[in-house]
């Protein structure tokens, strides 16, 4: 785990094409069966809130994390949350996760979805300290090495 200098320049900003290959690294370090980048390309050309979290001075800044959030008929769901394996426990994570919500409170959401891996439990913490309720569970719905794994179903009422 990397610290965050108290002086760094962090900002989360739409994602661009040009952020994908850096996208697509922290994606394949961080899941081990991680989206494709014609899957990260498909939710930018279908206008889903795309965004990277950005560390560094403007010209140089490089992506730690990303989000992709969908929004539709007043329902947000969040499709990928991530942050780059070396920067995680620094806060970046729950950072990104309220700029979601906020995001989606803006785009006149009512209720935001996201699913969870049933054994992701750092993850699951995040979510439910966010106020996020189990409302469900599919069953099978994520790859895992030995077959499939569960999904928890949560939901946050805005």
């Amino acid at each position: 785990m990397n610290a965050i200098p108290k002086n760094a320049m962090l900002k989360i900003s739409p994602m661009q094409p040009e952020h994908l290959d850096a996208v697509m690294e922290i994606e394949q370090r961080a899941y081990e069966f991680p989206w494709t980048a014609g899957i990260f390309k498909d939710c930018l050309r279908s206008g889903y809130y795309c965004c990277v979290y950005l560390q560094g001075a403007h010209l140089n800044a490089s992506p730690i994390g990303y989000g992709v959030m969908s929004v539709v008929a007043g329902e947000a769901q969040i499709l990928n949350i991530c942050i780059d394996p070396n920067m995680q426990g620094e806060g970046l994570g729950r950072r990104l996760l309220q700029h979601l919500i906020a995001e989606a409170g803006r785009q006149s959401a009512d209720t935001v979805f996201l699913e969870v891996r049933s054994s992701n439990q750092a993850a699951f913490a995040l979510y439910d300290s966010a106020g996020f309720n189990e409302i469900g569970q599919r069953r099978g719905y994520y790859p895992a090495k030995d077959g499939r794994e569960d999904a928890l179903v949560l939901a946050l009422a805005l």
